[in-house]
């Protein structure tokens, strides 16, 4: 695999990644007891520490592009072991 298709596949699992995280730890101000801004929506967060967030997006994403990677070189599951799980649909008489 050539370091442009590492890069790219692993932003795509950096970004699901992120997308994954964001909701955890989020309270929202009534569930704080704080004052909400006027026009704030019920369900905004009071504060959402994205520093922190984006350690947690990093870590967990090297780890899983990781193993993505040790399958890659070493053939742990293959397309042909996924087509055993999923069979393919009949092909019909044209």
């Amino acid at each position: 695999m050539s370091w442009i298709s590492i890069c790219a596949v692993y932003l795509l699992f950096w970004v699901l990644t992120l997308f994954l995280v964001l909701p955890y730890g989020v309270k929202t101000s009534r569930e704080l007891g704080e004052a909400q801004v006027p026009g704030q929506a019920d369900s905004a967060p009071h504060h959402v520490s994205m520093p922190r967030k984006l350690l947690w997006t990093t870590l967990i994403s090297a780890v899983l592009f990781g193993l993505f990677l040790l399958n890659w070189n070493m053939n742990w599951v293959t397309a042909a072991d996924l087509e055993k799980l999923v069979p393919r649909p009949p092909q019909g008489k044209s």
